[in-house]
């Protein structure tokens, strides 16, 4: 692969590994020596160090594609678990200190990280939703929202944040470095991708150059930096508490629910709209693939593949918008297809108040911040007191699944109404302005 520019690594420091004997157990299929999971993650690692040419490089990821290994659990797991083994290292007991500090501990939430976050790939060109949710969200959650520039669409949630006014936050200098100071602040941060993956810059050219959509894809939601294995906390909470994860294709659905279990995620959602959209439709059903504790035994404890302490539930069920008690919108008026300037001036507005409550991008956001809240835990609170302009009603009413998403919503125009989403949000643009370039 080619050397980055400004590389300090010499080409000689580390050698190349010849992937050549692997590549020739993968295809043509039905080797009698299967290449196992392990061995594909881990000639994926050398990616990521820069030790692999660029044809054998190219080559496994086509492999990867046409065979569909890389649509498998097992795969996929373990290719995300390799990715977060080469991510730059976080100041792991700074951030555990941070959290453990400012954790909110609310219904079944600990005030643990939260992410949402769509693979991207479904043509479908809406508004920046998962973005735009979870700085909602940030009203009441720990964020950890992990994002890149567009690949596959006009306006990604990076090109979305640097067009941001009236000034936009400096999401490149959220590093390792600076991540607790962060959390210090506000309850808002997004890990920008190839500053916490800087081993993917050497996969990018390659990536580029192919017309299929590779493994890398897919991994990418599976790969937030802040989740970590760490016995640094306090407490026995994970970081990364819980996640939404958007998929374009709806057979990919349970692999995902697989890959995070698979991987320990005790609190998490998989969602794929009908309409193969990698977020909850505002237009009719979502299918859902949903994670969550569960008490005195379950299907984890019968299953040894399974990491992660105590036993998890996953339940499979559909959500329309009549369950969050808004109207269906048809996906027509939510995808304008707008640049990222156009998006961000959406964005702005909704934060400020400025958008009609039956607008249809204003319920598609709702929605799926509601059902981050629901997901985190949160909206198991039997209580109310958010502060200014909450009434105390809780929603007690449950849907499908179980879940409050009523109650969600609730707290979601909340969020607006009250400015404490737009606090949140500015206090990230001055922290991020705060920091330094280097």
């Amino acid at each position: 692969m080619a050397k980055a520019a400004g590389d300090s690594i010499s080409a000689d420091e580390l050698p190349l590994i010849d992937i050549k004997p692997l590549l020739a157990r993968l295809w043509p299929v039905g080797h009698p020596d299967p290449v196992s999971p392990e061995e594909i993650a881990k000639a994926i690692s050398y990616f990521f160090t820069n030790q692999v040419s660029e044809v054998q490089a190219g080559s496994l990821l086509m492999t990867l594609h046409f065979t569909g290994l890389d649509r498998q659990a097992e795969v996929l797991a373990k290719t995300a678990e390799c990715m977060l083994k080469a991510a730059a290292r976080i100041d792991e007991p700074a951030l555990c200190t941070v959290i453990d500090r400012r954790r909110r501990r609310e219904g079944e939430y600990q005030g643990g990280l939260v992410d949402i976050v769509g693979t991207g790939g479904d043509s479908h060109n809406t508004f920046n939703i998962s973005t735009t949710a979870s700085i909602l969200a940030s009203s009441l959650l720990l964020i950890a929202k992990h994002g890149n520039r567009a690949s596959t669409s006009k306006s990604g949630s990076a090109d979305l944040l640097a067009c941001m006014q009236p000034q936009a936050p400096q999401i490149a200098r959220i590093r390792p470095d600076t991540i607790a100071s962060l959390y210090s602040n506000t309850n808002y941060g997004f890990l920008f991708a190839p500053v916490f993956h800087p081993g993917m810059r050497y996969v990018a050219p390659i990536r580029k150059q192919l017309p299929w959509r590779t493994i890398f894809n897919l991994v990418g939601p599976l790969a937030n930096p802040t989740e970590l294995k760490s016995t640094s906390s306090s407490t026995a909470d994970p970081l990364l508490e819980a996640r939404i994860i958007g998929v374009a294709r709806k057979d990919i659905g349970p692999v995902f629910a697989r890959a995070l279990r698979l991987a320990g995620a005790r609190k998490a959602m998989v969602v794929c709209g009908d309409e193969e959209l990698d977020e909850i439709s505002c237009a009719g059903d979502t299918l859902c693939w949903r994670i969550r504790p569960q008490g005195g035994g379950g299907p984890a404890d019968d299953d040894p593949s399974l990491a992660g302490g105590g036993a998890v539930a996953e339940e499979h069920f559909r959500l329309h918008p009549r369950d969050f008690g808004l109207p269906a919108h048809p996906l027509s008026e939510v995808s304008p297809g707008k640049e990222p300037a156009e998006n961000a001036g959406i964005l702005r507005r909704i934060l400020d108040g400025k958008v009609p409550e039956d607008d249809p991008i204003l319920h598609f956001v709702l929605i799926n911040a509601a059902a981050l809240f629901v997901v985190s835990g949160i909206c198991e609170a039997d209580t109310s007191d958010l502060g200014y302009g909450d009434d105390g009603v809780v929603i007690k009413e449950r849907g499908p699944g179980g879940g409050r998403w009523k109650e969600g919503v609730r707290r979601a125009r909340w969020a607006i109404r009250s400015g404490e989403a737009a606090r949140q949000w500015a206090s990230f643009v001055k922290v991020t302005s705060g920091f330094s370039e280097d």
